[in-house]
């Protein structure tokens, strides 16, 4: 299992922009459960999807206005 944690900046708190909920919505439209809060956005995922939901985030935010895109993937050490 991997976890995804990503932010996209600008980020007014509690006025999220289309380029904060694009990729919330690309992800779920992908089939990925998405955790969206305060100090940012997780996916829980199988290790062999990591590159499939950080292409999803940062493509998604990037095309709606995001100037920054902080990921973090963290694994278990296991494959799938």
């Amino acid at each position: 299992m991997a976890r995804v944690e990503f932010t996209v900046e600008p980020f007014i708190d509690g006025q999220p922009g289309p380029h904060v909920t694009a990729p919330v919505d690309a992800l779920r439209a992908a089939g990925f459960e998405v955790v969206l809060d305060a100090f940012g956005t997780v996916v829980d995922t199988d290790a062999d999807r990591v590159a499939e939901v950080v292409s999803i985030a940062v493509g998604a935010a990037v095309a709606h206005g995001a100037t920054h895109v902080n990921t973090m993937v963290s694994t278990d050490g296991a494959t799938s």
